[in-house]
């Protein structure tokens, strides 16, 4: 199909993992332990780790064109990979060496898990008087204090990346050890979807850590700095509601193989699917000027986001009914689809998507 990348070689046998495994994972019990080992014997897991740490080292195009194949075959666990992903790519563009080695080599199996937890310093509880984490810097020694929100499979990791605030306004960020003392982990959160991520917040009383596991700073705002992959409306974020919308689709097409007069709903969103597929493996391999606006980070992840809704949408239709029922792939497709709303979702992003909805009632005079 134009546009839509052929599975990496490396992929190809995990994909039928992920596909094996993705309906069971739809409730908090669940975790995808199968499909990350899977992704870690393949060499998957490898991927964002630099290849003197024992890892892959591959290019953006690569990673990004995987993402699309795994979050069509298993949304949640692709989603969890991110995570993964993101802590594990601010840890290699550390200039701590040491903590670098340490932790890199142990990163590209499956036996550890990583992940973030850094919504509190760019987009959530960023209104509050006081900082959601507080950090002293005491000679050798860094203490924090407060609760992280939104951390992904935080009852599954050795170590979360997060950080917090110094009493001056800079920020640090840290290889948080999830068996340090004055950690708790909370329940997880029960969500919309996505429920097997175990999304849970973490509570952090007087944590003190070896300053050996600073990742970065003091410094202000500073997730504003490095490159450590991922991020806000990131390509990645793009790469997996594509995928997401390419499952619907799939499904839509199982049920146009039938019904013939499905035919006019799917071929435009396969078309539209495609162009998409194409601009963001693009704009992921650098071959034309990014500035360019129809395939900026934010243009991309707005088009990704209005065809998984509208897939999803289509495809729950198309169920008639049965689509209806809490247990149908097409009930889960749309609940899955409204996490692209609120997930890393820059703020013009959501209202491009917003003013979408409205085109509707504006058409018929509402």
């Amino acid at each position: 199909m134009s546009g839509w990348p052929e599975a990496d070689r490396e992929l190809r046998e995990s994909l039928l993992v992920l596909c094996e495994h993705s309906v069971g994972l739809d409730d908090a019990a669940s975790w995808p332990s199968a499909s990350l080992g899977s992704l870690g014997e393949s060499g998957v897991l490898g991927w964002v780790i630099p290849r003197e740490y024992g890892g892959g080292g591959v290019e953006e195009s690569r990673l990004v064109a995987g993402y699309l194949q795994m979050s069509r075959a298993c949304l949640p666990t692709a989603f969890i990979l991110t995570q993964r992903n993101a802590a594990c790519q601010r840890f290699a563009v550390s200039e701590n060496e040491s903590l670098k080695a340490d932790l890199l080599p142990r990163l590209t199996a499956a036996d550890r898990f990583a992940t973030v937890g850094i919504s509190h310093l760019t987009t959530s509880r960023q209104h509050l008087d006081q900082p959601a984490v507080r950090v002293v810097l005491d000679g050798s020694h860094v203490r924090l204090d407060g609760m992280v929100p939104w951390v992904t499979g935080a009852g599954q990791a050795d170590w979360v990346l997060t950080g917090g605030s110094c009493e001056d306004g800079t920020q640090v960020l840290v290889a948080l050890p999830m068996d340090a003392s004055g950690i708790t982990v909370l329940p997880a959160s029960s969500l919309l979807a996505l429920d097997s991520s175990q999304t849970a917040s973490i509570r952090l009383d007087q944590v003190v850590l070896d300053s050996s596991m600073l990742v970065a700073g003091p410094t202000p705002s500073i997730m504003q700095g490095g490159s450590g992959g991922g991020g806000t409306g990131s390509l990645g974020t793009s790469a997996l509601a594509l995928g997401a919308a390419s499952a619907s689709l799939d499904r839509l097409s199982v049920e146009a193989s039938n019904r013939p007069d499905l035919g006019e709903v799917l071929d435009p969103l396969v078309a539209e699917r495609d162009g998409v597929v194409s601009d963001l493996l693009t704009a992921a391999g650098a071959c034309v000027e990014r500035d360019a606006v129809e395939l900026t980070n934010e243009s991309l992840r707005q088009r990704s986001n209005s065809l998984v809704l509208r897939s999803a949408a289509a495809y729950l239709g198309a169920s008639k009914g049965a689509g209806f029922t809490a247990s149908h792939p097409a009930s889960r497709a749309v609940r899955e689809s409204m996490f692209f709303l609120v997930w890393s979702c820059p703020q013009a992003v959501l209202a491009a998507n917003l003013r979408e909805f409205t085109v509707g009632a504006e058409r018929f005079g509402c």
